[in-house]
Formats: structure tokens, C-alpha cells, sequence
């Protein structure tokens, strides 16, 4: 006979129902930069099932949309279940929230802690068709520019 299954406290239920939330951008006439760092990410390896920790960094340069707090931290924290390479569970993060939010410029990190002497991390850039950082923005993302190219 298997044991009685547990109902799910509050947060597990709105982590399991968690979506990302867009709301307006208070300075949509402004390039600036949103930074968010969630030093507990976790998910499961898809071979092994064991889990695995990330730090995950968010910059962006929003355009009409910004992403709402609560619900990114419960979005994050819906994958602590999930089977998923680091690579596609990063890839997916930037999507989703280009998806929601359609930024002028989203950096999504997720610098994994070591895993069998292998330490991971992903890097994914997406930018708007034809958004060029500010000179501000550039400063503050210490982006490199090509030679030749303007921001």
C-alpha cells in the first residue's frame, strides 16, 4: 500500500501554476539596464536525476514590458524538478522571458557549480532587430563594439 499523498503547501502551489508576468515599464523613452541575480537555481540532470546549482544572472534593456519579480522568482524555482541540460534550460529562460517581455537586449547566465570537475556556464545574448546599445547602456554592460560599428 503506498502512503497518503500530501496536499501541497502554498508555495508549492504557486511555483507549479507560476508564469512569467509582464508590467508596464515605467521609462519606456529610456535606455537602462535591469539586473537580477538568483543564486539558488536548481534543476535535475536528465541522465543521472542528481541536481544541479546555478547562479543565474538576467541583464536586459527592457523596451515597453519589464518582467515582474514574484513571478520571475517562481518561474525560476519551477525547474528545482525538472530534467534539463544546462544549455536548454538556459536557452529556454532567455526565450520565455523574450517571449513575455520582448526586451531591446537580454543577457541570460547560468553559471553552474561543479559537476564531476566540470564547471559550466551558459551564455545567451538576444537583441532586438536593429537596437543598438546607448553609449550609457554600452558602458554599463561593458559591451566591446566591432570596429567600425556605432552604438
Amino acid at each position: 500500500m503506498s502512503p497518503p499523498r500530501r496536499r501541497l503547501l502554498r508555495g508549492q502551489r504557486e511555483i507549479a501554476r507560476a508564469e512569467l508576468v509582464a508590467v508596464p515599464n515605467p521609462a519606456p523613452n529610456r535606455d537602462y539596464v535591469i539586473s537580477c541575480v538568483s543564486p539558488e537555481f536548481t534543476c535535475l540532470c536528465p541522465i543521472s536525476g542528481f541536481p544541479d546549482f546555478a547562479t543565474i544572472r538576467l541583464r536586459y534593456v527592457p523596451e515597453r514590458s519589464i518582467v515582474e519579480l514574484k513571478s520571475l522568482k517562481l518561474y525560476v524555482n519551477r525547474f528545482r524538478d525538472e530534467h534539463v541540460f544546462h544549455e536548454a534550460v538556459i536557452n529556454r529562460i532567455c526565450d520565455d522571458l523574450v517571449t513575455c517581455i520582448t526586451p531591446r537586449w537580454i543577457e541570460v547566465v547560468g553559471d553552474f557549480h561543479v559537476r564531476g570537475n566540470i564547471k559550466t556556464v551558459i551564455t545567451v545574448v538576444r537583441r532586438a532587430d536593429g537596437y543598438l546599445h546607448s553609449p550609457d547602456v554600452a558602458a554599463t554592460l561593458a559591451v566591446t563594439v566591432p570596429s567600425g560599428a556605432t552604438t
